[in-house]
């Protein structure tokens, strides 16, 4: 029993050492980067407001011969909004099912991009996310497909290259766009823009060559961003340059490695994709299958400091009469994972169900969204299926359970001998465990059997935040009253009466209604064994509760849930193989001990 409580008590103590770190260390770091980023961009914008510069001044600095051009606008930024900034360019609309937004014609870049499914806030009325700005904002985030030329083939469709509509001017999952542009050498370029209803765009090149001589140029494209995300990122999921190419594999450079490392560049490759991802969206690239092609993550100050995933191919050759075609592709959406894996499969994307962070053990957390994500279907309720998930866990882990609580049930049975063994051995502690392990031998007792419940609950626990954290369908997904985004904390609190008290609480003061409810029923479970012997073990018993229901109040609401309707179904599962196995329920009896009053010295 004693190797019992000590195993137990081991493990709630690390996992509650790493719950103090992360809400007396990561919390605050985030906190305080959040406000240093938002102070920072504050700044930039006041500074660019008094310097009173004009969008589109700066054209950025000619490339040099066979690289991918600079980005346009690194030194210019508007002070107008971005209604304003997007009324300075020529642009074609984009209307889908999905999506709402415009094509620049200059570069026909995509930079205008909102996201009709999805709202800032819990708040249906509130600002739709805007995925893509135009480069003249503190915000800039574009995606652009281009070429590199050299003398013979002359201007190459690039940054600064204004192009003109053939026709359609709207772009829906129907009707395509194409643009066209033509140069000096003989050389027309037609580009046809095609979207699905989704969030996947298709660019589709074509060179005609009217010269005398065969030309040679390359493709390239480059997802740009000028700025990083305000919330910090965390070691739970990666944020920033990621791709999948060549013999290298996965590649992630969160936004602090790339400033350090500037830039680096993995082998050449003939498959895979590559972009920048957020916790919920993502763009990236997926290069032509025809050309093999250079993929690059870089961070670039020259000008405004800015953030890149791009890739070149290498030259595409055109002769003389003839045309070439080149196809690329572009993600541009939420990470939704039905589709990501949908797309990974369809069009063959190599591994772009990577661009989920599912984190070491995928293997874990896969399964249990997939699980949660089909009882969803079912229910119509995010809340209802994590409680269905908890039934079913419980339900393949019963066989062992039940087997841990019934050696438990018997530790409880042989307790008086166990006493008497340290009694009579009080002085030898060889012998007392020798006796002790011929007890468990004789009445077929593993000591270690009940921390099974505590530790199969673990990798469950872990598996769930990651799934609530990371995916995107958990975010802003309702349960019922209060509870309007499982992935965000409780909003309630005890302490300003849930709500009742108008006044703003301290973080470490939000302790919700679920908190507390998860509270209860893990003071309620502890106090079904009999209470340690041991001073210190006893008072870590009575607290533990108190301290993970602060711990637990800054958690998903999703994962609170879990773990109090999970800590339920444990009571009652001990408390009938308790009862099968003859063995005394503990919990009335410590509850009426722990109120008891207790005799003073004197009586």
């Amino acid at each position: 029993m004693e190797n019992n409580r000590n195993f137990f008590i081991t493990i709630a103590l690390s996992v509650l050492i790493l719950a103090v770190w992360q809400y007396f260390y990561v919390l605050p770091r985030s906190e305080a980067q959040r406000e240093a980023a938002r102070v920072e961009q504050q700044r930039v914008e006041e500074q660019k407001k008094a310097a009173g510069t004009n969008p589109g001044t700066d054209t950025g600095t000619p490339a040099a011969p066979g690289a991918i051009p600079n980005a346009p606008g690194t030194d210019a930024v508007t002070p107008a909004g971005r209604e304003q900034a997007l009324a300075t360019t020529t642009r074609v609309k984009i209307d889908t099912p999905s999506l709402e937004g415009s094509i620049n014609l200059t570069g026909a870049r995509l930079d205008d991009l909102k996201l009709k499914h999805y709202t800032e806030t819990v708040d249906k009325n509130s600002p739709e996310i805007s995925l893509l700005n135009p480069a003249a904002l503190p915000n800039g985030y574009y995606a652009e497909i281009g070429f590199v030329g050299n003398d013979k083939t002359g201007a190459v469709p690039g940054p600064e290259t204004v192009w003109a509509v053939d026709g359609n001017a709207t772009l829906t999952p129907t009707t395509p766009v194409t643009l066209t542009y033509s140069n000096d050498k003989g050389l027309t370029f037609k580009r046809t823009f095609s979207v699905d209803t989704n969030y996947m765009f298709t660019v589709s090149d074509t060179v005609q060559n009217a010269g005398t001589a065969a030309v040679s140029l390359s493709n390239y494209g480059r997802v740009t961003r000028f700025d990083k995300p305000l919330v910090a990122s965390t070691y739970v999921l990666h944020e920033g340059l990621i791709g999948f190419t060549g013999t290298e594999g996965l590649q992630e450079h969160k936004y602090a490695s790339i400033e350090k490392d500037k830039q680096f560049t993995p082998g050449k490759s003939t498959d895979g994709w590559l972009g920048i991802t957020d916790k919920y969206w993502a763009v990236t690239l997926v290069p032509t299958e025809k050309q093999p092609f250079q993929p690059r993550y870089a961070y670039f100050e020259d000008g405004r400091h800015r953030y890149q995933s791009d890739f070149l191919t290498d030259p595409i050759t055109v002769d003389a009469g003839q045309s070439a075609t080149v196809e690329s592709e572009i993600f541009a959406g939420a990470k939704e994972v039905g589709k990501i894996n949908a797309y990974a499969e369809d069009r063959h994307i190599k591994r772009f169900d990577l661009l989920i962070d599912w984190g070491w053990f995928h293997f874990i957390t896969k399964p249990m969204f997939w699980l949660i994500d089909t009882l969803y279907k079912f229910f119509g309720n995010f809340g209802l299926a994590i409680l269905a998930t908890t039934v079913i866990v419980k339900a393949i882990f019963y066989p062992l359970a039940n087997k841990s609580y019934a050696s438990m049930a018997n530790m409880k049975k042989v307790q008086p001998k166990m006493l008497e063994i340290r009694e009579k051995y009080a002085d030898d502690k060889m012998k007392q465990q020798q006796a002790m392990m011929e007890l468990y031998k004789t009445e077929k007792i593993n000591p270690l059997a009940g921390c099974w419940p505590v530790a199969l609950q673990i990798p469950v626990f872990f598996s769930l935040y990651k799934v609530l954290y990371i995916t995107i369908e958990m975010r802003h997904a309702p349960f019922f009253g209060w509870i309007q985004d499982l992935a965000a904390p409780d909003p309630t609190s005890l302490f300003n009466l849930f709500g009742l008290i108008p006044v703003t609480l301290p973080h470490m003061l939000m302790i919700g209604v679920w908190p507390l409810i998860m509270g209860v029923t893990m003071f309620l479970q502890m106090r079904m064994n009999p209470t340690p012997p041991d001073p210190t073990q006893a008072a870590i018993f009575t607290w533990m509760p108190v301290i993970f229901t602060f711990m637990m109040a800054g958690f998903p609401a999703g994962l609170v849930i879990y773990w109090a309707w999970n800590n339920t179904l444990s009571i009652l599962q001990q408390g009938i193989i308790m009862k099968r196995q003859g063995a005394k329920i503990e919990l009335w009896d410590n509850l009426v001990a722990l109120f008891r009053k207790k005799p003073s010295p004197a009586e």
